[in-house]
């Protein structure tokens, strides 16, 4: 259970790591410093993402792409993290990632999955085509022949209607 004051300094250091500084040399060798910000769509379990990592070698610092399925998250504020698995040379890899991470330098959705549970722990044991999931539609779902969806009446008005034409 959190207090406000708990709350207000978790969203603080959140907002403060929005943007990072990098430093680059330019042409001619010269060190600048550079202001980036993260962009981190918001996505959900079963969403197929892209996170890209700023990796550090030596002095140089590069991104590398983690491309897989979110099958959890967890935590509130500061804490909170999500699991993305993929599957590489037919083993399944799986990665936890901190949301608010400095390292993360951006979270891309590239498809929407559409579930009904929160973990999806049971890909675990499927293999091949069985891992995939249903694309989430945008925009609402539409009934047709129910009332109030497109302005007419529903079924049981369009049945008794051509009764009364007929007599």
């Amino acid at each position: 259970m959190k207090n406000k004051y708990v709350t207000l300094v978790e969203t603080q250091q959140i907002e403060s790591i929005v943007k990072y500084k990098v430093k680059e040399k330019d042409k001619q060798g010269n060190e600048v410093e550079k202001e980036l910000t993260r962009h981190i769509d918001d996505f959900q379990i079963g969403d197929t993402v892209d996170v890209h990592l700023r990796i550090l070698e030596g002095a140089k610092e590069r991104v590398q792409i983690f491309s897989g399925v979110v099958i959890s998250r967890r935590g509130e504020g500061g804490r909170s993290m999500f699991t993305v698995r993929r599957i590489v040379q037919s083993e399944g890899v799986e990665r936890v990632f901190p949301l608010h991470s400095p390292r993360i330098a951006r979270v891309e959705v590239k498809r929407t999955g559409r579930v009904r549970r929160a973990k999806l722990y049971y890909l675990r044991d499927r293999v091949g085509k069985a891992t995939r999931l249903r694309e989430r539609k945008k925009g609402g779902v539409t009934v047709p022949g129910a009332p109030g969806s497109d302005g007419k009446a529903g079924k049981g008005a369009a049945a008794a209607a051509p009764e009364q034409a007929t007599s």
